[in-house]
């Protein structure tokens, strides 16, 4: 099975693949460059942030290379045979780098060992549940076969949410001035950006196998991905700066 473009899908797609690759390398380096702007006891989230991005770029750079080499022309290659394109990239980074985001929250917060450990024991295995029980609907041609891991999917994302605002909301009282509310915007862009993938995972199932569907699901994957992961490092720095200033740390830093 192949989809054909036509050549200003064709480059807009090969475009956002660019962008995705480039923003996660720049916010690798400069969350890496930034571990000297916090206290050291917040730098474990930085480097998690870094090691988020740097995940993601490496699987970009695989995507955009499997894009070009699956396209004779602008005729590409979905049919899920060897050298077609390859859409279980994205699902190998974000079982990295899904349970990396949850854990970064928690460790930018600093919160008593044992809170940590808990939260981390729980968010850690839904989030991996919930990434790979959403592959076999994405790669599934069965409507039935792609909603039933839909929905199974969906079970351990609504427990993260449940985790992440009542479980985590009882330890942010105790939070620096401001930092409450910024955890608080970083929850609402990881349900804004999340929100994206199950939208994108059910055009797949009502959608055909049209240019259009092709070229939505991939921009709308890679503008979820830059948000959720290059903004939401971009949050944690800012969090992690806020906690450094509040226990001493001098503002010029």
């Amino acid at each position: 099975m192949s989809v054909t473009l036509d050549s200003n899908q064709w480059n807009l797609v090969y475009a956002v693949f660019s962008f995705g690759l480039v923003s996660m390398l720049a916010c690798t380096v400069y969350t890496l460059v930034s571990q000297s702007r916090v206290l050291a006891k917040y730098r474990n989230a930085l480097v998690m942030s870094s090691m988020v991005t740097f995940i993601a770029a490496y699987h970009y750079w695989r995507i955009f290379n499997s894009f070009t080499e699956s396209s004779e022309g602008m005729v590409v290659n979905v049919s899920g045979e060897q050298g077609a394109f390859n859409e279980a990239y994205r699902y190998v980074d974000w079982l990295l780098t899904v349970p990396l985001l949850l854990v970064e929250v928690i460790a930018v917060l600093a919160l008593a060992a044992a809170v940590a450990k808990s939260l981390i024991m729980r968010l850690v295995p839904a989030a991996a549940a919930m990434i790979a029980l959403g592959y076999p609907g994405e790669i599934s041609s069965d409507q039935n076969t792609q909603v039933l891991y839909g929905v199974l999917s969906t079970i351990p994302f609504l427990y993260i949410l449940y985790v992440l605002f009542v479980e985590l909301g009882k330890s942010l009282e105790r939070q620096p001035a401001g930092v409450a509310e910024t955890v608080g915007r970083l929850r609402l862009l990881l349900i804004a950006t999340w929100g994206v993938y199950p939208i994108a995972y059910i055009f797949n199932i009502v959608g055909d196998a049209s240019a259009s569907s092709f070229v939505t699901v991939q921009v709308g994957y890679t503008i979820a991905d830059v948000l959720a992961k290059c903004v939401f490092g971009l949050t944690i720095l800012k969090i992690a700066r806020m906690k450094s200033h509040a226990e001493g740390m001098p503002a010029d830093h």
